[in-house]
């Protein structure tokens, strides 16, 4: 059952990370607490996590932004889809999907954005079953110059 990250999820939250994104440098055991807990007090983002077997196996973020657009209503961002791969296949994924976008729906958002490598055809056949649809805006990443 899918639910909102705790403190006590932060070492099974990084190891997802290291899942997705090996290459990414790791956080001292300090500065990933001082992360998760500022993510945790803030009203505009929620880790969702899932266990399986006693384990957390599945995580995505989701960021909620102020507008001024649809009425002032936000929208929100789904980042850090993952499941690890011996948990693939339980519903995991499509679970904590679903449980994002209930609480944007909930937080009044009026569109959510999820961006996707191209050629991860089966994680858009997994967005695409919880109601993303990937031709409707085209997505577009800048990332800084190294």
């Amino acid at each position: 059952m899918p639910r909102i990250a705790e403190l006590k999820d932060k070492d099974g939250i990084l190891q997802l990370y290291r899942a997705l994104r090996p290459n990414d440098p790791e956080l001292d055991s300090a500065a990933s607490e001082k992360a998760l807990s500022e993510i945790i007090k803030s009203p505009n983002a929620d880790i969702i996590v899932a266990e399986h077997n006693g384990k957390l196996s599945s995580t995505c973020m989701l960021g909620t932004v102020p507008s001024m657009a649809m009425a002032a209503r936000p929208f929100g961002v789904i980042e850090h889809v993952i499941t690890l791969p011996e948990a693939r296949g339980n519903g995991l994924g499509k679970a904590v999907l679903t449980f994002a976008l209930n609480q944007a729906w909930d937080k009044g958002c009026y569109k959510v954005l999820l961006l996707s490598g191209a050629q991860r055809v089966e994680a858009h056949r997994l967005y695409e079953s919880v109601g993303f649809i990937g031709d409707v805006e085209k997505g577009f990443v800048a990332k800084p110059q190294t």
